[in-house]
């Protein structure tokens, strides 16, 4: 039988007529490509011929066992699922079938045609995520060779290296409807370990983040560089319609745990991930561990978020929890660095966070303006990185 073009194709080898008949009847009406094999040696010759997405086997075969069939496509081909359809109903033959290979087992007569459309469409699912994770883990290669990649360009040359990182942030600022985002980076070195980045989801939402990653230096700043793949990656998944990870800010932070705690760099983060409705003004978010808490402004008065999680990539198992908040016309929500904290006296986190806060309080939040404020840039050097980000809306 020539294949659909697009269909799936189910190869049956089975020596009673009478059955291939029936299936033949019940599959094509389900819009299956079948092909047909009476005899164990024919099954493997249409099997190496045709290479079909899913194969019926029954075990008591004419010149061929069907376990040596059985053993001979899953040693050829592991991934295609085979299905037992035999009449044999002895525990023993089912171990055995499962033991070489096979995905599942049905007995003969088949009563009910729902078992195996059931056992089909769980063994292609299951197939196809196979697929699915070859793919991904195929792409998470590349992305590890474009990282290894970047690392050496960072080493070789950390000006290159600065203007790379660079070329990674948005623009200082951005209008998304009637909120305004502006983020600046001060870096203690040449190359920071502090990241932002903010960007549209879809016509209604903007995903936002400041991350701030343990260390210094080069090793600090290839991590920004993974972390900005990270997001474009699920970025890239959404539009293409696979996920919705980068709407859901719990979802993403842990996907983002798992990756750095898994990768070979010995790197944690501290990140704020917000996901913005610019029309209903809800906000979604979740801290990865985020200090100072980002804070909201209206006018002078000053409140914190103070909801969060453990850093990213700290531990293998971590659960976020997402939270959400309405913005308010005027309202702004300011992210900053714990880099800012070594400009104040030594002295407990409490006693400088109350600093930062009378800081901020003093009026309009302008990055620019607080840059001035705190007397960053007249510093000879700053002990740590600082990263500021601003979401700020309208106003009548």
């Amino acid at each position: 039988m020539d294949h659909a073009a697009g269909a799936v194709s189910i190869l049956a080898i089975e020596d009673e007529t009478a059955v291939r008949r029936s299936l033949v009847a019940h599959l094509e009406d389900l819009e299956y490509d079948f092909i047909e094999a009476a005899n164990g040696v024919e099954g493997i010759e249409v099997f190496n011929k045709t290479r079909p997405d899913l194969v019926l086997c029954d075990l008591r075969l004419p010149g061929m066992d069907g376990l040596d069939v059985l053993s001979s496509i899953a040693e050829s081909s592991p991934e295609t699922p085979i299905i037992v359809v035999s009449g044999v109903n002895q525990m023993s033959d089912a171990i055995q079938a499962l033991k070489r290979g096979a995905w599942d087992y049905i007995t003969k007569p088949i009563l009910d045609f729902q078992v195996l459309d059931k056992a089909i469409e769980g063994a292609l699912n299951r197939a196809r995520l196979i697929r699915e994770n070859r793919a991904y883990q195929k792409h998470l290669e590349t992305l590890n060779q474009e990282l290894s990649m970047a690392l050496s360009q960072l080493r070789e040359d950390e000006e290159a290296a600065r203007a790379l990182q660079a070329s990674l942030l948005p623009p200082p600022t951005v209008q998304y409807g009637e909120y305004r985002f502006c983020r600046k980076l001060l870096p203690s070195l040449l190359l920071s370990g502090d990241f932002t980045d903010y960007f549209p989801i879809g016509s209604n939402e903007v995903g936002f983040y400041i991350a701030d990653i343990s260390g210094h230096g080069a090793a600090s700043a290839f991590v920004t560089v993974m972390l900005k793949t990270l997001f474009e990656k699920h970025m890239d998944a959404f539009q293409q319609g696979h996920d919705e990870v980068i709407r859901q800010p719990h979802e993403m932070l842990d996907h983002l745990n798992r990756a750095i705690y898994q990768s070979p760099i010995e790197k944690y983060l501290t990140i704020f991930y917000g996901v913005l409705d610019i029309r209903q003004h809800r906000l979604r978010f979740c801290s990865g561990g985020q200090f100072p808490y980002p804070m909201l402004l209206e006018g002078n008065q000053v409140s914190t978020l103070t909801s969060h999680d453990k850093p990213v990539g700290l531990f293998e198992e971590t659960i976020y929890t997402q939270h959400q908040v309405d913005l308010q016309p005027r309202q702004q929500l300011l992210m900053i660095s714990d880099g800012i904290l070594e400009l104040f006296p030594r002295d407990s986190a409490r006693r400088r966070t109350e600093w930062l806060l009378q800081m901020v309080s003093r009026g309009a939040c302008d990055i620019d303006k607080l840059v001035q404020r705190f007397e960053i840039e007249s510093m000879e050097e700053i002990p740590d990185d600082i990263a500021f980000l601003s979401v700020a809306r309208d106003g009548p």
